[in-house]
This record gives C-alpha cells, structure tokens and sequence, in this order.
C-alpha cells in the first residue's frame, strides 16, 4: 500500500511538472515601447578589436575581444543579457588608451556574431568553467597579471555566481555594474523593467524537474527579452534555455557575495529602468565588504556607456596599480 501511495504520489508530481513545462509558456511581442534606453547603444564601434578566440575544456572554440595597455592589471569584462561584447567597447577603449587596464571581453558562450546554439549551453555551471578556462589562458600568457573580474547586469550576477564557486579565488577584485541579483531580490524592478519576460510556469516545472534530478528538457526555452526591433542586428540572444538562465545568474546571491574576500566596487545608476539603485547599499552591506556608489542621472545602460563612469572605473582600478 505504502509503495502504492508513494508511485501514486511521484507520477502525480511528473504529470504536473509535465504540464507546467508543456504548456508553462508565454508570447513576447515586438514592442513599440523601450523598457531600457537602449538608444545609448548607438555608438561608433568603429575601433572595435577583432574577435580572437580561445578553447574551453570542451574542445570548443570561443570568442572575445583584447584591448591591450601597457598594464599588468586585466580587466575581464562580462556583457548583460540578450546582447555581447560589443557595446563595452566604450569603457574597455577608454580603460585600455588610458592605460589603467588591458581590457578582455568575451562573448560568453550562447551568445555573440555566431554561436554554435544560440540562448543555451550544455550544462548549468558551463559559464564558470568557460571563465575559468579564459583566465588559465591570460595567466598563461601573463603569469605576473593580476585579474579583475567584472561585469555589468547579467554579467554582474554571473561575476556573483562565479565569486561562490570553486573559482572565487582565482581573480584579484570585483567590478560590479548594476549587477543583477535575483528575480525577486529588493534590487529587482518586476520583470527587470519589463525587459525580462520569463516564461514563469514553465520555470517552476522545470525546477520540480530538477529537484528529483530530471533535466532532459532543460534546454527548453524559459526566458524571453524584449529587444524593440529597431535595435536588432541578428546578433542578439532574445531567449535563453533554462540551463543558460540559470546558470548566468547567482546561485544564491547571499551566499555568493559573502564569499568575495577581494576588493569589490559595485556601481549603479539612480535612473536605472532594470534596478532599484537605491536598494543595492541595504541588501548588499550585511554581505560583503563593498564600495558602493549610485552614479547620479546614469540609466541601466548609462552606468557601462557613459562618460562619466570611467573616472570612477579607472580610479578604482588604479588602487591596484599602487604598490
């Protein structure tokens, strides 16, 4: 009877979390209407570096962009989400002519000009080991470098996750760019701004999935980004598989960022459409020891483009510089 009950239980369970993962999805429509001012992408890339590559552990061939300087210190920059590198080329440029930094940008696995599968990877943790990849090649070439690890939304929340794992040791500081947390952290405006359309239903079928160690439809897909077609090229990543969203996200954002004992900047705007700028200095203060600073008139996208960002950055980054 007890065997009976249980069996009972378990494929009640799989036929809900079937359902959810089956049906659990939502229509994203071209919208008129900017969530993000993405308007401050429209920049001249016209120095852009070409796209160098380097292999992962998988035998795969990924890409990024260098922007060399006459610097030991290495600036590994990480884009949000929907996009790639190209658009830190403003920050990376000033960064690498200024001297204060080499500058490397990669274009994380799912995304970029080409990507084998674009919006997914093949498992969770695969971004962490992609960066850690990219790190032993610049720690090849340049044994005496010291790493700084950043990023800017997305990426922020992936520099986070990467700062809990088995990896958090091996860079020298943290750059945080209106780092994105968790869906429903004090920092988080609903839906990222209305950027962020997660298919919800489907999210928590696949996590029931997860729990009992099912993942064979983690590929699906789970997130959507309203990107205005306007600003569409071809090279933007407008959904995400389960697995990619997941896994470019922190784990636990408590825990990871209690875990950072390097030096670590996190820098906002007050005007940002995504996030609640305000709210990064309550949440973030009993975690990590953090120099935090809400960049007056700077949107979500202003806070990596603008001008008045690289002050900041390079200041920062030259206490590194500093015997």
């Amino acid at each position: 009877m007890t065997v009976r009950i249980v069996a009972t239980f378990i494929g009640g369970y799989l036929i809900v979390a079937g359902l959810l993962v089956a049906f659990g999805t939502s229509s994203v429509t071209d919208s008129e209407a900017e969530t993000l001012h993405f308007d401050e992408l429209r920049l001249d890339y016209g120095g852009l570096p070409q796209l160098q590559h380097y292999n992962a552990r998988d035998g795969s061939s990924l890409s990024y962009r260098h922007y060399p300087a006459d610097s030991d210190l290495v600036l590994v920059l990480l884009h949000g989400s929907g996009w790639h590198s190209r658009y830190l080329y403003p920050m990376a440029r000033h960064l690498s002519d200024s001297g204060t930094a080499q500058v490397v940008t990669p274009d994380l696995r799912g995304h970029g000009e080409r990507p084998k599968r674009r919006g997914d990877i093949d498992y969770v943790d695969q971004l962490e080991d992609d960066l850690a990849d990219l790190l032993a090649e610049i720690r090849t070439r340049q044994p005496e470098a010291r790493i700084v690890l950043g990023g800017h939304s997305s990426g922020g929340g992936l520099a986070i996750r990467f700062a809990g794992s088995q990896y958090g040791n091996q860079v020298d500081g943290y750059l945080l760019l209106a780092p994105f947390l968790r869906y429903d952290a004090p920092t988080v405006r609903p839906n990222s701004g209305g950027w962020a359309q997660p298919y919800t239903l489907r999210i928590v079928g696949l996590s029931m999935l997860e729990k009992i160690g099912l993942d064979r439809f983690s590929h699906l897909p789970a997130i959507a980004f309203d990107l205005p077609e306007p600003y569409r090229d071809g090279t933007e990543t407008l959904t995400y598989s389960y697995r990619l969203m997941t896994g470019f996200a922190p784990r636990d954002y408590r825990k990871d960022l209690a875990a950072i004992s390097q030096p670590t900047l996190l820098l906002a705007g007050s005007e940002d459409e995504a996030f609640v700028a305000e709210q990064f200095q309550p949440t973030l203060e009993p975690l990590v020891d953090a120099d935090i600073e809400v960049l007056p008139g700077l949107s979500h996208m202003g806070v990596v483009v603008s001008e008045d960002v690289r002050p900041v950055v390079d200041a920062w980054l030259r206490e590194f510089l500093t015997p």
